[in-house]
Protein backbone atom coordinates (compact mmCIF):
# COMPACT_ATOMS: atom_id res chain seq x y z
CA UNK A 1 0.00 0.00 0.00
CA UNK A 2 1.15 3.57 -0.61
CA UNK A 3 1.52 5.63 1.62
CA UNK A 4 -1.30 8.50 1.62
CA UNK A 5 0.78 11.20 2.26
CA UNK A 6 2.90 10.18 -0.93
CA UNK A 7 -0.38 9.73 -3.45
CA UNK A 8 -1.40 13.53 -1.84
CA UNK A 9 1.91 14.93 -3.06
CA UNK A 10 2.61 13.37 -6.33
CA UNK A 11 -0.87 14.58 -7.23
CA UNK A 12 -0.05 18.00 -5.85
CA UNK A 13 3.33 18.04 -8.18
CA UNK A 14 1.16 17.43 -11.08
CA UNK A 15 -1.48 19.72 -10.63
CA UNK A 16 0.68 22.94 -9.53
CA UNK A 17 2.58 22.15 -12.78
CA UNK A 18 -1.05 21.83 -14.74
CA UNK A 19 -1.93 25.06 -13.29
CA UNK A 20 1.65 26.89 -14.44
CA UNK A 21 1.45 25.55 -17.58
CA UNK A 22 -2.60 27.04 -18.00
CA UNK A 23 -1.29 30.07 -16.49
CA UNK A 24 1.27 30.77 -19.05
CA UNK A 25 -0.47 29.85 -22.30
CA UNK A 26 -3.89 31.15 -20.86
CA UNK A 27 -3.64 33.97 -18.55
CA UNK A 28 -4.77 37.11 -19.76
CA UNK A 29 -4.21 40.73 -17.73
CA UNK A 30 -7.32 42.12 -19.11
CA UNK A 31 -9.27 38.73 -17.61
CA UNK A 32 -8.63 35.71 -15.34
CA UNK A 33 -9.05 33.41 -18.46
CA UNK A 34 -6.48 30.78 -17.07
CA UNK A 35 -8.24 30.57 -13.26
CA UNK A 36 -11.83 30.08 -14.88
CA UNK A 37 -10.20 27.28 -16.83
CA UNK A 38 -8.61 25.32 -14.02
CA UNK A 39 -11.34 25.96 -11.87
CA UNK A 40 -13.57 24.35 -14.48
CA UNK A 41 -11.65 21.61 -15.22
CA UNK A 42 -10.57 20.90 -11.96
CA UNK A 43 -14.19 20.67 -10.96
CA UNK A 44 -15.00 18.35 -14.24
CA UNK A 45 -11.86 15.87 -13.48
CA UNK A 46 -12.70 15.89 -9.18
CA UNK A 47 -16.55 15.56 -10.11
CA UNK A 48 -15.78 12.70 -12.70
CA UNK A 49 -13.35 10.25 -10.81
CA UNK A 50 -16.13 11.17 -7.65
CA UNK A 51 -19.10 10.27 -9.43
CA UNK A 52 -16.75 7.09 -11.38
CA UNK A 53 -16.36 5.68 -7.96
CA UNK A 54 -12.97 5.94 -8.02
CA UNK A 55 -11.14 4.44 -4.37
CA UNK A 56 -9.56 5.79 -1.82
CA UNK A 57 -5.90 6.17 -3.32
CA UNK A 58 -7.42 7.85 -6.86
CA UNK A 59 -9.04 10.14 -4.83
CA UNK A 60 -6.23 11.39 -2.61
CA UNK A 61 -4.43 11.36 -5.77
CA UNK A 62 -6.49 13.00 -8.18
CA UNK A 63 -8.84 15.03 -5.69
CA UNK A 64 -7.26 16.03 -3.18
CA UNK A 65 -3.25 16.12 -4.46
CA UNK A 66 -3.93 17.13 -8.37
CA UNK A 67 -7.36 18.95 -8.41
CA UNK A 68 -6.39 20.55 -5.14
CA UNK A 69 -3.34 21.77 -6.28
CA UNK A 70 -4.84 22.83 -9.69
CA UNK A 71 -8.00 24.59 -9.13
CA UNK A 72 -7.61 27.93 -7.02
CA UNK A 73 -10.60 29.38 -4.99
CA UNK A 74 -7.72 32.24 -3.47
CA UNK A 75 -7.20 33.36 -7.45
CA UNK A 76 -11.01 33.29 -8.20
CA UNK A 77 -11.70 35.63 -5.05
CA UNK A 78 -8.34 38.28 -5.77
CA UNK A 79 -8.98 38.31 -9.44
CA UNK A 80 -12.57 39.41 -9.05
CA UNK A 81 -12.10 41.89 -6.40
CA UNK A 82 -9.46 43.30 -8.63
CA UNK A 83 -11.52 43.41 -11.70
CA UNK A 84 -14.56 45.11 -9.69
CA UNK A 85 -11.48 47.47 -7.86
CA UNK A 86 -10.36 48.40 -11.49
CA UNK A 87 -13.60 49.84 -12.01
CA UNK A 88 -14.27 46.93 -14.31
CA UNK A 89 -17.66 45.76 -12.30
CA UNK A 90 -19.69 44.14 -14.94
CA UNK A 91 -16.73 41.95 -15.97
CA UNK A 92 -16.22 41.30 -12.47
CA UNK A 93 -19.99 40.35 -11.87
CA UNK A 94 -19.82 38.49 -15.18
CA UNK A 95 -16.31 36.42 -13.98
CA UNK A 96 -18.00 35.55 -10.93
CA UNK A 97 -21.38 34.20 -11.84
CA UNK A 98 -19.62 33.08 -15.24
CA UNK A 99 -17.28 30.58 -13.50
CA UNK A 100 -19.94 29.48 -11.18
CA UNK A 101 -22.44 28.64 -13.89
CA UNK A 102 -19.32 27.12 -15.80
CA UNK A 103 -18.12 24.89 -12.68
CA UNK A 104 -21.88 24.01 -12.47
CA UNK A 105 -22.15 22.76 -15.82
CA UNK A 106 -19.02 21.17 -15.86
CA UNK A 107 -19.88 18.96 -12.64
CA UNK A 108 -23.24 18.10 -14.58
CA UNK A 109 -21.13 16.99 -17.48
CA UNK A 110 -18.72 14.40 -15.21
CA UNK A 111 -22.01 13.00 -13.76
CA UNK A 112 -23.36 12.27 -16.87
CA UNK A 113 -20.46 10.94 -18.64
CA UNK A 114 -19.48 8.52 -15.35
CA UNK A 115 -22.96 7.41 -15.38
CA UNK A 116 -22.80 6.47 -18.78
CA UNK A 117 -25.79 9.08 -19.88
Amino acid sequence: MVDPAHLVGAGGALGALLRHLVAEFVDREAFPLGTVAVNVLGTFALGLVTFAGAGEGTLLLVGIGACGSFTTFSSFSVDAVRLWEDGERTKAIGYAVGTLVAAGVALGAAWLLARGL
